[in-house]
């Protein structure tokens, strides 16, 4: 999933140095009334899509969501998206691009 659509904090001074797993990164980047269209729309679809590949068998689904620099955006995006199916689904998020991430 491209975010690349969502504000950048990079170009953003205060910003440009933290991670998307700063609450500042959230506020800026999800805080518009379009991303919190698409991540309810997000949500729906992934809730659409879980439960038919646990159907057919399949052991874990891999959603990558990307951005420019993959630091912001994607990753509080992808923060999101596991606080909202934890509890529900196993989720396991990797940051690719963030040092120390597991």
């Amino acid at each position: 999933m491209d975010v690349r659509f969502l504000p950048n904090p990079y170009f953003v001074e205060d910003l440009k140095d933290l991670a998307g797993t700063d609450s500042r990164i959230h506020d800026f980047s999800l805080g518009s009334t379009e991303a919190q269209d698409f991540l309810s729309r997000f949500q729906r679809l992934l809730e659409f899509l879980l439960p038919l590949y646990e159907r057919e068998g399949k052991a874990y689904l891999t959603v990558a969501v990307g951005c420019t620099g993959g630091r912001h955006r994607s990753v509080a995006v992808a923060e999101r998206m596991q606080k909202i199916f934890e509890g529900q689904f196993p989720v396991r998020v990797k940051h690719r691009d963030l040092k120390n991430s597991a």
